[in-house]
């Protein structure tokens, strides 16, 4: 039996950081690779032939040799999700959907795959495989009790091309004691913390140490909920670590009640966990009673955070907006909080009700939950909650300028000296051979820093700890963080000045092009959706030059505007395939923008990446 399994292509958004990772990390694709795709594998019978494509880094294969397509996905990827299941069930394969969104919302996939697999898979994936080799598999598979993580084996991580990520991945635990209104965790997993022995973490580690792997991310929803198993996990693996020569830095998910145990942060030093990401969502006591995250009002959270740094230990931080609770002061409170606690990976969202939380179900009674809206990313300006305290407009402005303001140089630099002031031993070294550095180094002096002019250089300068080397690394990597999370608010948020004019100027532009050539190619301008969307369809056969004149256009437009882009080729001659290839090798850097429909015939002539550009399949 052929069994390929597919993650599909997130969309870009803050979490992506892709400017980081194609600009200035050398020779990566992207963050962290598909860790449940790796652990269904292992749960696949051994006789069977498994492969895994991650969208992420490949193409996906349009016609695989395999007997069944596995399809993951995580709310943010149902629409690629549903696109990919929709053509291999097309194209005569057996289809299974999963992942956390089909475990959430299983109803959602009963017209697109043959299977849907719903819940933890230890248990339920074996059996599918089972039903599958008799003949006789079943429609739907829902895990409906309690899974012991002991039982869970040690991921494939030989079917991962974990060279193309900058963070390798494993799981000690799932679930979280808490009750906040907005999570998902505890719908899927449970408020009672589980986990996997500590053996079973050793046997993942060493087979990651052999891969090459050295920075590691555990990705349990929170990692110190059973407190008494977290201390003998890190007892564990400060053992670890100082029998092999220290192989790794780690990173994971917490509470930050992890604040106020001084001997939970001592050993996560001693593990030499360089940084943890927790969700602080508001210093507002007020907000925080509302959305019942009560472990968050034990101490002042700016005292927590600083107690954190003394130990060396980075804090990544989620920030939530929107709250019933929150008026549009919010937002300043909200960046004064970031700019003096030094986050500087500060995932700021609107407040979004997802399906099946305690927020959902209350604002769906309420009558405020927007139709239509996506209830899966809350870092994109826009949500599927209707506020109490402002307009929806209102919201969504303030969010935006408040993320410019955070993403301006002076902000970026301020961070990283609040934070450094109160770090003086940062665990982090920069986990990179002595070339990578350089190379990191220089590119983003060069693609970076120089490029932002004598102000960004002013910053830059006065923020780096010049007098001590070893907080060097940590206030290069803030740098690289800050500027990707300003790229990514560069090309996504609001009208830039001047672009509709622009955009309309180039449009013209490249149909002047096209224009001797009127019955073969068509091009269409579209203003009425939230970016403008240019379309140029190709129905018969052109000139090659036709692309090659048209490429300099549009890779202006892209670069400058927040346009979306469709290509459709119905035709092309074979000499017209390298300008069509060249074109789109232009194209790539904007290449979240850009769709391409090709025909089934000349998808097999013309190369499309799909973990580049968005490869229609119809």
């Amino acid at each position: 039996m052929k069994l390929l399994l597919i993650n599909p292509r997130f969309p870009e958004s803050f979490w992506s950081f892709r400017w980081a990772v194609e600009t200035i990390v050398p020779n990566k694709r992207t963050l962290n690779p598909p860790l449940g795709l790796a652990t269904l594998a292992a749960l696949t019978p051994g006789h069977w032939q498994v492969s895994i494509v991650d969208e992420n880094v490949e193409s996906v294969p349009l016609e695989p040799d395999a007997d069944i397509v596995g399809v993951c996905g995580m709310g943010v990827q149902f629409q690629r999700q549903a696109e990919l299941l929709a053509y291999y069930r097309n194209a005569g394969y057996y289809v299974v959907a999963g992942g956390s969104f089909a475990s959430l919302c299983p109803e959602r996939y009963t017209e697109l795959a043959d299977a849907v697999v719903a819940g933890e898979a230890e248990y339920i994936w074996p059996r599918f495989c089972a039903d599958y080799e008799r003949g006789a598999p079943q429609p739907l598979y829902r895990e409906a009790g309690v899974v012991a993580l002991a039982d869970s084996p040690a991921p494939r991580f030989d079917l991962l091309q974990l060279h193309k990520y900058t963070t390798a991945t494993l799981q000690f635990s799932r679930g979280c004691p808490y009750l906040c209104e907005f999570c998902d965790i505890i719908v899927m997993f449970g408020r009672k913390p589980r986990h996997k022995t500590i053996a079973q973490v050793e046997r993942e580690l060493d087979a990651l140490r052999a891969a090459g792997a050295s920075n590691v991310f555990f990705v349990d929803d929170n990692m110190i909920g059973n407190r008494a198993a977290a201390k003998a996990l890190l007892r564990s693996l400060a053992g670890y670590q100082r029998r092999h020569g220290y192989p790794f830095s780690f990173g994971t998910e917490v509470s930050i009640n992890l604040a106020q145990d001084r001997e939970l942060l001592e050993l996560f030093r001693e593990a030499r966990f360089g940084w943890v990401f927790i969700g602080i969502e508001s210093s507002d006591p007020e907000t925080l009673k509302e959305t019942r995250k009560t472990q968050n009002l034990r101490e002042d959270t700016l005292v927590s955070v600083r107690r954190i740094y003394s130990y060396g230990i980075d804090v990544l931080a989620g920030f939530i907006v929107g709250f019933d609770n929150d008026r549009l002061e919010t937002f300043e409170h909200q960046y004064r909080f970031i700019v003096q606690s030094g986050v500087q990976a500060a995932m700021v969202g609107l407040l979004t009700a997802l399906p099946k939380t305690p927020l959902y179900a209350r604002l769906e009674k309420e009558g405020r939950l927007r139709a239509l809206a996506e209830a899966s990313d809350n870092t994109k300006p826009a949500t599927n909650i209707t506020p109490k305290r402002m307009s929806y407009e209102a919201l969504v402005q303030a969010y935006e300028a408040m993320y410019r303001r955070l993403t301006r140089d002076g902000a970026i630099a301020a961070r990283v000296r609040n934070k450094l002031r109160h770090m003086p031993f940062p665990l982090y070294r920069g986990e990179y051979t002595a070339r990578e550095r350089y190379i990191i180094i220089v590119r983003l002096l060069v693609k970076g820093v120089l490029r932002g002019g004598p102000l960004r250089w002013w910053h830059f300068a006065r923020s780096l700890p010049v007098g001590s080397p070893r907080r060097l690394p940590l206030a290069i990597m803030d740098w690289i963080a800050g500027l990707s999370m300003r790229d990514y608010v560069d090309r996504h948020f609001g009208e830039r000045r001047g672009e509709a004019k622009l955009t309309r100027k180039l449009a013209e532009a490249i149909a002047r092009i096209a224009g001797p050539h009127a019955r073969a190619a068509q091009v269409t301008l579209a203003t009425h959706f939230a970016a403008p969307h240019l379309s140029i369809s190709v129905s018969a056969s052109l000139p090659g030059v036709f692309f090659e004149r048209a490429a300099g256009h549009l890779e202006r437009l892209l670069a400058r505007t927040r346009v979306t882009l469709t290509l459709k080729i119905e035709a092309l001659r074979d000499q017209q395939r390298q300008p069509l290839e060249e074109l789109l090798e232009r194209l790539k850097r904007y290449g979240d923008r850009v769709s391409v429909v090709l025909d089934r015939e000349l998808r097999k002539k013309v190369f499309v990446d799909s973990s580049v550009f968005h490869l229609v399949l119809e």
